[in-house]
């Protein structure tokens, strides 16, 4: 027997995966900050039907649809609803026969398969409606990270990155995905918050619809230009930027990448609210990951130190002193994408300075 929040589960043959119950807590927090009642829920991807046995117990789902294409997973969630007292259709059904057979639209719909989440987000979108929440989550961070930049050019449409922004441009690379399949259906999104931990990236969004809410989301589109040499980097939103193919700072060739999500990745409010609503007993590395989300500036892109220090041959900086230095004429944060990087409103001539004090004091 598993037991994780309110709920009690038997794993059968079903997928279950502990060391992610860290964030169920975060959506289930997440939900209840958003302050939905009785809300109609479309759980994608069942399993065991954990996720959403959690989200009726703890944050007010009502109407309940499970799906899941593994007969033994179907089983499973199935047993495991009704063992819990959560009344729910639970369906053995693929996401795109549901979705092209059925015409019911959700408040909410979580989708956390196993891989890549683009298979699924156009099929998706037709059990969507105004303000409905997607909570998706994707484990193809190889691809979305430039370990296979084929492969993500083939899936998102992107070109990657693949050194130490890679996890924040993959993150940005799945919201913009996301954004240009939801502006076929004319939706636009507004980001609540992004996350990339461990194997996985989960995006937390609201859909609203209207043609005009799909242009402004597609005007958050953008491309990057980064060095490899003095770690700059740089950006411009639009389908075809302005970017120049040499540094600003050295002069040296950039790498390209995008196109890619440049807006807002955080609602710091929501986040606040969500710190106060999670359980008391949830494990230290989720909460710290959700204080430093909490205080991390809501800008693209980050400075890695060690990167830096070694370009200039000097001794390592501790995080703690280049925020200080930085923080006299700068705005600067931590940042969750990178354990050694900061977030900074300065150029890099500013932060290389930094550097260089810091290193030196």
């Amino acid at each position: 027997m598993i037991s994780e929040g309110k709920a009690r589960v038997e794993q059968g043959a079903a997928f279950y995966n502990p060391k992610m119950a860290g964030l169920r807590d975060l959506s289930v927090a997440f939900l209840r900050a958003m302050e939905i009642k009785r809300y109609s829920l479309l759980d994608s991807t069942a399993a065991t039907g954990i996720r959403g046995i959690r989200y009726a117990l703890e944050s007010g789902a009502g109407n309940i649809t499970m799906l899941d294409i593994n007969k033994s997973a179907y089983l499973s969630a199935k047993a495991n609803a009704k063992k819990n007292g959560v009344k729910a259709t639970v369906l053995n059904t693929s996401i795109q026969e549901f979705c092209n057979t059925e015409d019911e639209s959700f408040d909410v719909i979580d989708l956390d398969p196993f891989g890549s989440a683009a298979p699924y987000i156009y099929d998706l979108m037709k059990a969507a409606k105004d303000n409905t929440l997607l909570m998706a989550t994707a484990t193809d961070t190889a691809v979305l990270c430039g370990a296979s930049p084929l492969a993500c050019i083939k899936t998102y449409g992107s070109q990657p990155l693949h050194n130490e922004l890679c996890h924040e441009v993959g993150t940005r690379i799945l919201i913009n995905f996301v954004s240009r399949i939801a502006a076929q259906f004319n939706f636009g999104i507004e980001v609540k918050i992004a996350i990339a931990n461990l194997h996985y990236i989960r995006i937390f969004l609201v859909l609203h619809h209207g043609a005009d809410k799909a242009v402004e989301s597609i005007k958050q589109t953008g491309f990057g230009s980064f060095c490899s040499k003095c770690r700059a980097f740089g950006y411009s939103n639009g389908i075809a930027p302005k970017l120049d193919g040499r540094c600003a700072n050295c002069k040296s060739e950039t790498q390209l990448f995008g196109p890619l999500w440049l807006g807002s990745t955080y609602d710091h409010a929501l986040i606040r609210k969500m710190k106060m609503l999670m359980p008391k007993n949830i494990d230290r590395g989720t909460s710290k990951l959700v204080e430093i989300i909490d205080s991390e500036l809501d800008i693209p892109f980050f400075y890695s130190i060690p990167k830096l220090t070694r370009r200039f041959g000097i001794g390592s900086v501790s995080k703690k002193k280049m925020i200080e230095k930085l923080g006299r004429k700068y705005k600067v944060s931590e940042t969750h994408f990178d354990t050694d990087g900061i977030k900074t409103d300065s150029q890099i001539g500013g932060v290389e300075r930094a550097v260089k004090s810091a290193g030196s004091a």
